[in-house]
């Protein structure tokens, strides 16, 4: 599970705005977007098969962790379903160390619902998989 931020207007990559064009033509004008243009935050839960569920926050919410113990417990329903019902004794989890995550209510509601919690890497951006195998492609899509 992580969380990343989603803008709302789509940014052209350098290479995508490689054109071939006459030396004597000049170069098309482009207008510079800003990151505020808007945004919204995506909560994402995947396993090795893929995606298994994507979450919005909705404007002027936060997560907190009454918040992050809904999205677990709907979860662990679509992992039900995948599994065609069958009892799941504990499934290895892994999230970051963010406030909501950490929270002695969260810690028991994992317990609870058989999620195993793996401890999560000092902060490194070599050490997030899910910024290169997972937001990486979602991101240039």
């Amino acid at each position: 599970m992580d969380e990343t931020w989603l803008y709302h207007y789509d940014p052209e990559k350098k290479q995508q705005s490689m054109e071939w064009r006459h030396s004597d033509l000049p170069r098309p004008k482009k207008f510079r977007v800003q990151n505020s243009a808007g945004n919204i935050l995506a909560s994402i839960f995947w396993d090795q098969d893929g995606i298994l569920r994507i979450y919005y926050l909705s404007k002027g919410q936060t997560i907190n962790a009454e918040y992050y113990l809904s999205l677990l417990v709907q979860l662990k329903d679509i992992l039900k379903k995948k599994h065609c019902g069958k009892v799941i004794k504990w499934i290895l989890f892994l999230h970051d160390n963010a406030p909501a995550h950490r929270a002695l209510l969260t810690q028991k509601k994992l317990a609870y619902l058989g999620f195993q919690c793996l401890d999560h890497p000092p902060y490194s951006p070599v050490l997030a998989p899910s910024d290169y195998h997972l937001f990486l492609g979602l991101k240039n899509n």
